[in-house]
């Protein structure tokens, strides 16, 4: 009798941990991860409309690469959602990527790499023409340049006589509503490149594009300081995430 109920019980544990018709334990067989596959259907989904790719979904094909092996869907959610956008995401700073949970030095670089190509793209359009025959993808390099950034920056745009670009240069980076503007060292500046022109271009975080009263001034200043030396100030435009501010369309030079 004590035989057949030690009979019994093993069958009952084998059945509860064998699954029907295996000699596998029940312990054995390890459930493939839910993003099992999902990154070859997420390239294969974006060869075929990449414009369809939500935001989260971009940045996780950016982030691949740094992480080879696992799931990096929370990570892209994470990073929209400690900055905004993902505009804002490509333009942090990297210390301030790094503070998110799961961002890598590997991670940093990546994303750093998107916004460093647009620009270089953008900044080719614009290259060997008159400004003036490339006013919109000026605009856009400005917006993605800077336009996202957490803190103010001036920079000054050096022309020639064509109005080419000779050379973009960042003057000054500030805090979050405020940098500071030396307008000798922007005509300095221009004389040593040999310019002709100039456009002031600088950007507000805030994402209101309406000039101060500090920027109207600092702009009287410069043209005051340029136009002596037969320096044109052709405009000066203030960059947001979405929008722009041109002080020679709204009469302001």
């Amino acid at each position: 009798m004590a035989d057949d109920i030690v009979v019994k019980i093993k069958k009952d544990v084998d059945s509860q941990v064998r699954p029907s018709g295996s000699g596998l334990r029940r312990d054995d067989v390890k459930e493939k991860p839910h993003h099992t596959g999902h990154r070859a259907r997420l390239r294969e989904r974006f060869l075929k409309h990449p414009e369809a790719l939500p935001d989260y979904e971009l940045l996780e094909m950016i982030l691949f690469p740094a992480k080879p092996i696992g799931d990096v869907k929370p990570m892209a959610k994470d990073l929209l959602k400690a900055f905004g956008s993902f505009g804002k995401v490509i333009s942090a700073e990297p210390m301030e990527l790094m503070k998110v949970v799961g961002v890598n030095e590997a991670a940093v670089v990546a994303i750093k790499v998107v916004k460093a190509s647009i620009e270089r793209t953008l900044k080719e359009e614009i290259a060997d023409r008159p400004i003036i025959k490339s006013w919109t993808q000026l605009l856009d390099y400005c917006r993605i340049h800077i336009g996202s950034n957490q803190n103010e920056e001036f920079h000054v745009l050096f022309l020639n006589q064509k109005l080419e670009l000779l050379v973009d240069e960042r003057q000054q980076k500030g805090t979050i509503n405020h940098t500071p503007v030396y307008p000798r060292e922007v005509v300095k500046r221009a004389l040593e490149l040999g310019a002709a022109s100039l456009i002031l271009v600088h950007n507000h975080p805030s994402g209101d594009v309406n000039p101060s009263k500090a920027d109207v001034d600092v702009t009287k200043q410069i043209i005051d300081a340029a136009r002596p030396l037969g320096i044109e100030v052709h405009d000066h435009l203030i960059i947001g995430a979405k929008k722009h501010f041109s002080f020679k369309s709204k009469g302001l030079i």
